[in-house]
């Protein structure tokens, strides 16, 4: 498609962007809202399946559609992953307990993978390497709106109206996005014949599946040495070694093992697994700390992760108009990722307002510049006709490493949270029910637990219901979980620091290959001179 007209091709990133929009914008506005809405379910124990579902069906479909997609065609799946969000989204308003809730969730999972594969690729067909990294920007900038927009309208609508709505309002968007795709986007000839990787796409499945089960439950559920556990990852381990035997006999595998000998994609998805562990596993328990430490009510708790998003909008578009005029990315994540750290090192600290909007701030800055690097350093990495794998293989690193590394940070959370409750219910200044009614002391003591903390109303009604002398008591039993809380989210902060750390260390390994202005790949003898040195490159690397 780059051979389209600069009018068509902005038509199609208008609906590109809509449906990326419709995507983002139903996932951002349940970040403030999803501790309340699990709360009024009664689920908060299994908090992390409703993030993590979400991410295990999106991973899936993610790398299984990138490569049917360039065999395929995109517009197909585009159409189909939105059709599929939007019944996902429906189905999830109508939840009556923890356990649907869930399950919709994860066919929302499916619809969002299948269109974030497909957009990012398209963006891809329609543009160069040099040109697209203005575009993947612009990308990142919807998602950001989405993020500014998103929370503070969650946390509007959760404080004001039933929940279902969180999930049923932005469903008109998703027809005007599902009509522009049908109507813009170009259909594409399909390639040859050719057969399809069931097999390495059954076993590719049976192995992200049981891996990201292990990491679910593992310190929460089940013991990290126990056999549930060992089993799981046994089977991880079993399933992929029989995966990467079948993709090295089949004609067309769905995930190339060739692929991974190129440095630049290999590092660069390495990092994006790694960024995305410490950043997804600590910024999901950010609301934890707004709305449960902080005690700020979930309209509210959305401006205090504004910041973020605002400067990540700004900087991401900037760092996509730099790349496009210079050619070069690898600088940017050199800059983004240790501010990216700066953010997540004052997390640790926070304990007021203030802090929490500047750690917001930092950390959205160094994610604006560091973010758009590494899915254009993988494509620019490969030919076109394995764009659409390559962008996959991207996406797959990236939301395995957020779903372990909220798994991984959900388990550090809850032994920290074990203790430090333990000990402020316990100490000396711990609040005295022994001197109070039995009945209205187990009342109380009913909201000795993270997730009361969540329900603001439900605890301001409670107090409010109190006699005064218990009232005293109840507020001070809130206080010490609150600061018991507070502490364990620092643990969980640290965790996401360290890790950023370690990506930072990758990027001095990451290979910078001059951005091309072509999806065509020259060989090197005919190559133009502001080409000659990336066309050598990339046929060592794709040798």
């Amino acid at each position: 498609m780059e051979h389209l007209s600069s009018k068509r091709k902005l038509s199609i990133m208008i609906a590109i962007m809509a449906a990326m929009l419709f995507a983002a914008i139903n996932q951002t506005i349940t970040s403030t809202a999803m501790p309340r809405i699990i709360a009024i379910l009664d689920g908060m124990d299994l908090y992390t399946w409703t993030i993590n579902i979400y991410l295990l069906t999106s991973t899936i479909a993610t790398v299984l559609v990138g490569k049917l997609s360039d065999m395929f065609g995109r517009k197909p799946f585009l159409l189909a992953g939105i059709l599929l969000f939007m019944v996902g989204a429906f189905l999830t308003g109508t939840s009556t307990d923890v356990y649907q809730f869930i399950i919709y969730r994860g066919i929302q999972g499916i619809g969002a993978g299948i269109i974030q594969s497909t957009a990012f690729t398209a963006v891809g067909d329609l543009f160069p390497p040099r040109e697209r990294g203005k575009w993947m920007g612009l990308m990142m900038a919807v998602f950001g709106f989405s993020s500014v927009l998103g929370p503070t309208l969650g946390g509007y609508l959760i404080d004001h109206l039933d929940w279902h709505w969180l999930f049923w309002i932005f469903l008109p968007l998703g027809i005007v996005a599902f009509v522009m795709i049908l109507a813009l986007f170009p259909k594409v000839e399909r390639g040859t014949a050719t057969s399809i990787d069931f097999l390495g796409s059954l076993f590719l499945t049976t192995t992200i599946v049981p891996l990201l089960l292990a990491f679910t439950w593992a310190g929460t559920q089940y013991a990290w040495g126990s056999p549930q556990i060992l089993s799981l990852l046994g089977g991880t381990v079993v399933s992929a070694l029989i995966f990467i035997f079948i993709e090295s006999q089949v004609k067309n595998p769905i995930l190339p093992l060739h692929l991974f000998k190129n440095n630049v994609v290999t590092i660069s998805n390495i990092i994006g697994f790694i960024m995305n562990f410490g950043m997804m596993g600590a910024m999901i328990y950010l609301s934890f700390f707004v709305q449960g430490v902080l005690g700020i009510s979930a309209t509210y708790a959305g401006y205090v992760t504004m910041p973020m998003s605002i400067v990540m909008v700004v900087a991401s578009a900037v760092t996509g108009q730099r790349m496009a005029k210079k050619g070069k990315y690898k600088r940017y994540a050199l800059i983004g990722i240790p501010i990216m750290i700066a953010g997540m090192a004052i997390m640790v600290f926070m304990n007021n307002v203030p802090m929490a909007i500047l750690s917001m701030g930092v950390f959205g800055l160094g994610l604006g510049l560091g973010m758009p690097v590494f899915s254009l350093a993988t494509q620019n990495a490969v030919t076109h006709k394995e764009l659409g794998v390559a962008t996959a293989s991207s996406q797959l690193f990236r939301n395995l490493g957020g779903t372990i590394g909220i798994a991984v940070m959900g388990t550090v959370m809850a032994n920290h949270l074990t203790k430090n409750l333990k000990d402020a219910l316990q100490s000396s200044s711990a609040p005295d029910f022994s001197k109070m009614d039995p009945k209205l002391a187990e009342q109380m003591l009913a909201f000795a637990n993270p997730q009361a903390l969540m329900n603001k109303p439900l605890l301001e009604k409670t107090q409010a219901s109190l006699p005064a002398d218990a009232q005293v008591v109840f507020a001070q039993m809130i206080d010490s979980i609150r600061d018991a809380l507070g502490q364990s989210l620092s643990s969980v902060f640290l965790t996401g620091m360290i890790v950023l750390c370690v990506a930072f260390v990758l990027v001095f390994f990451l290979k910078e290959l001059p951005l091309r202005t072509s999806n065509e790949v020259p060989s090197p003898d005919k190559a133009p001179l502001d080409n000659k040195a990336n066309a050598k490159e990339l046929a060592m690397e794709n040798a």
